[in-house]
């Protein structure tokens, strides 16, 4: 047993011991799969705070010849899998958390001679667990060691590297770069090593960057917020566990949905931010905590990048639309963004926006989110306009609750010219944009549904509140016509019956857009 050959169990189990623990260990079933084969190169990346170093934990110390494990796994989900322990504990695992390694080296001022560190402090390690091998003083990196120890007793390792990508996110010196690249090139890329390797594990952020890794690394299968494939329920709380978490201990469902879920990995699989869930349990109130782990200047760096499009975009997305973004060209990198999509797609692998395969659109994911956006634009000028209409929000509600038209007609006649460019001003859908944006402290009270089915056609907005003794709104929104055909249709197709769950006050609200004068018109009527 080793700090990092075949390490104990403890970080497993300090992970299991916390007050909310959920059993993920039914990512072991799918790696068990990819043992000892051609695929058994796996590259997970997800958001911070996503739970990427508990699974590396926790498939540490189930592979690890390190400790005995036995009896814990067999009372989780993996215990249930037929032959589940077929390489429990059975295999040589080398566990390196890069990030601290790094952290370390800038506090010492010694990141010149990190990668060195590294290899010599496994070497070391494999040397003191393998007296027999008769490995030397100059067997003094990770590979040379793996490739003798299997050599001389066919021993197999598993190799675990968690914020594997840290060095690139940190841009670090040219030196330090090209050393990094030749350990990654010793370790994943000898044909002659790889027999050794029963499994290689490693973790990060933003996938394999194309422009200068990936040759080191183009053994790996990427798993990643975009294609997580098998892995899509394992790094990450389903919509199932959330909600069973929420039973146990006593919350709303809905609440957690509204702002913690979003990130569709799958037509079967929606993540929750695990960070925010389990400490929005412990403190028994909703509130921003996985963005309160980093900073928005992270976010706004990105967002107030100077690329056609993308303010609009931004505008649109911040009033709960969808936009569309092509993820193929970009690099994966953290300097080298070519246009307003490299940004998005960026934006995604760090969870500030959720990604739709279907109809190959972003959006931002979530009410916690949604706020560290709101963070990232308030102090720009470019934005100025867009503070404007979000800080006015509350009265326009409010005037809309109270049914005073010409406060809600001239409100969103300054939501309009905001959202909209002239090239775009009488576009239906970014007046419907402008109308979401104009009520964007609604979300605060309401739930915002676009497109509500109902029993004659679809209804253009509906707020659902889900807070007490308020009424429920329902929108319709006419061009060209007027405010009362717009509440006339609302009648005549019986738009509120999408709401007969609902018990209380439901307001019709009709809204038209005159084209040549580009005002607004509002009639209200309370039901």
């Amino acid at each position: 047993m080793g700090i990092y050959l075949n390490p104990n169990a403890d970080a497993f189990l300090m992970d299991k011991n916390t007050e909310i623990y959920v059993d993920k260990s039914l990512v072991i079933e799918e790696l068990n799969k990819l043992v000892s084969s051609r695929s058994n190169f796996v590259c997970m990346s997800r958001p911070r705070r996503f739970g990427k170093s508990m699974a590396g934990n926790m498939i540490s110390a189930y592979y690890s010849k390190g400790c005995d494990t036995r009896e814990i796994f067999a009372n989780m989900k993996i215990g249930q899998i037929a032959d589940y322990d077929k390489s429990l504990n059975k295999l040589n695992v080398i566990k390196l958390d890069l990030n601290g390694w790094y952290q370390n080296a800038k506090k010492r001022n010694k990141e010149v001679n990190l990668i060195s560190a590294i290899d010599t402090a496994v070497a070391e390690e494999i040397k003191e667990q393998f007296p027999s091998v008769g490995l030397t003083e100059n067997d003094n990196t990770i590979d040379q060691c793996i490739l003798k120890v299997y050599g001389k007793t066919g021993e197999k390792f598993v190799i675990i590297i968690d914020e594997y990508d840290v060095l690139v996110r940190e841009q670090v010196s040219e030196s330090l770069f090209q050393s990094y690249l030749s350990f990654l090139n010793g370790l994943f890329k000898d044909t002659t090593l790889r027999p050794a390797i029963a499994l290689a594990y490693i973790t990060g952020i933003i996938p394999i960057v194309r422009d200068k890794i990936q040759s080191k690394l183009n053994e790996f299968d990427e798993y990643t917020m975009l294609d997580a494939g098998v892995f899509a329920p394992h790094i990450g709380f389903t919509r199932e566990e959330t909600k069973q978490l929420c039973a146990q201990y006593g919350c709303d469902f809905s609440e957690f949905e509204r702002w913690y879920d979003g990130y569709k990995l799958s037509d079967q699989v929606s993540l929750f931010n695990p960070k925010s869930v389990t400490t929005a349990i412990i403190r028994k109130r909703m509130s921003s905590y996985w963005s309160a782990t980093g900073s928005f200047e992270a976010l706004q760096e990105y967002i107030l990048m100077d690329f056609e499009g993308i303010r609009q975009d931004v505008v649109n997305m911040i009033a709960g639309e969808s936009v569309e973004v092509e993820i193929c060209g970009y690099q994966n990198t953290m300097n080298s963004f070519r246009t307003k999509d490299d940004v998005f797609t960026y934006l995604i692998h760090l969870g500030y926006l959720s990604y739709d395969w279907e109809s190959m659109t972003c959006k931002i994911p979530n009410e916690e989110v949604r706020k560290q956006w709101i963070l990232s634009v308030e102090i720009s000028p470019d934005y100025k306009q867009l503070m404007a209409i979000v800080n006015a929000s509350k009265k326009l509600l409010d005037a809309t609750v109270n049914g005073n038209e010409d406060a809600v007609a001239k409100a969103l006649d300054a939501a309009h010219t905001e959202v909209t460019s002239p090239l775009t001003y009488n576009d239906e859908h970014c007046f419907q944009s402008a109308i979401c944006l104009a009520y964007f402290y609604a979300n605060t009270r309401y739930t915002l549904v676009k497109e509500l089915p109902t029993g004659k056609g679809y209804a253009d907005l509906v707020l659902i509140p889900y807070l007490p003794n308020i009424p429920a709104l329902v929108i319709e929104l006419k061009h060209n016509k007027s405010a009362e055909s717009a509440l006339q249709q609302i009648k005549d197709k019986n738009y509120c019956q999408a709401l007969t769950q609902y018990q209380g006050d439901v307001l019709f609200v009709g809204i038209n857009y005159d084209e040549k004068t580009k005002e607004h018109t509002c009639k209200i009527e309370k039901v």
